[in-house]
């Protein structure tokens, strides 16, 4: 079997460590539980090549606000820094209206586990997102279900539905092909998504 890099490893486990602790509906817990029992069998990690966009000149700042919270965020906050440097920051292809007008340099993307991350694997995805101050990120959806910890503030949208904010530490589950989408406030949004590529429904 495969053996992750210690960062990459440790990352991971302080991911599930508190997805499997919060209180989450049924549907989003099914999803947790498949993305971490395919994560249980690793897969070869490539090096990607380093690279950051302009919105991760706020990552500093997200992280910082991350650690000032509890111990358990904390900890994913500190071991996400010890990976950041291996990792390839990157633009969503396409944006349409509902983007905001800053939003090309002002969000960025990183996948960690899935298509092009450092564990490359179609079977479960685990990518971060970051958007500067006051970006909208546009509406869009996929044919995985996903979900997302969050690890600041800000708001989110599914569907047709109200503007919503998980808080720090909040977590919430779309459900497959739902549109959605996220906005910064004031400060800069970071959260965590986990994505199920093959799960049946």
């Amino acid at each position: 079997m495969d053996k992750r890099p210690g960062a990459l490893q440790v990352f991971l486990d302080n991911l599930r460590h508190e997805l499997e602790t919060i209180r989450v509906r049924k549907t989003a817990r099914q999803c947790i539980e498949r993305v971490f029992t395919a994560l249980d069998q690793p897969r070869p990690v490539t090096a990607r090549e380093s690279i950051r966009l302009p919105a991760c000149a706020y990552l500093e700042d997200a992280l910082a606000r991350v650690r000032g919270s509890h111990a358990s965020l904390a900890a994913i906050a500190t071991s996400f820094e010890a990976l950041e440097p291996s990792l390839t920051w990157t633009r969503r292809a396409n944006a349409d209206a509902t983007a905001s007008s800053n939003f090309v340099d002002g969000h960025a993307n990183a996948m960690i586990v899935g298509p092009n991350g450092l564990e490359p694997r179609g079977d479960v995805w685990v990518g971060v997102s970051l958007l500067a101050p006051h970006v909208r990120y546009p509406d869009h959806n996929h044919a995985p279900e996903e979900v997302y910890l969050v690890l600041s503030g800000g708001k989110f949208r599914q569907g047709e539905g109200d503007w919503f904010e998980p808080g720090i530490g909040g977590s919430f589950y779309n459900t497959p092909n739902i549109k959605h989408a996220m906005a910064s406030g004031d400060v800069p949004l970071f959260a965590v998504w986990c994505l199920a590529p093959n799960a049946a429904h």
